[in-house]
């Protein structure tokens, strides 16, 4: 199976909606948000494990190249929601 298929079907099996305005694959459930180009950038491995990855649920958590200023980070919350 090519990389990116197996990628996105680790993120379907965790329960993740991809948000096409804001290119973020997005489990409401988890509080975690990963960007397309962090999907892209590690390998399946990593991406597994950060699927994994007990967070606090209190706190959104984004798994990103770059990290989110605190502007942006507001703003993407607030529309999470």
């Amino acid at each position: 199976m090519p990389a990116l298929e197996t990628k996105i079907q680790i993120l379907d099996s965790g329960g993740y909606k991809f948000r096409y305005l804001l290119q973020l694959y997005v489990s409401r459930a988890a509080k975690k948000a990963f960007s397309a180009p962090f999907v892209d950038a590690v390998s399946a491995e990593t991406l597994q494990e950060c699927v994994r990855e007990d967070t606090d649920v209190k706190e959104w958590r984004f798994y990103t190249c770059y990290p989110l200023s605190d502007s942006v980070r507001q703003e993407v919350e607030k529309l999470l929601g």
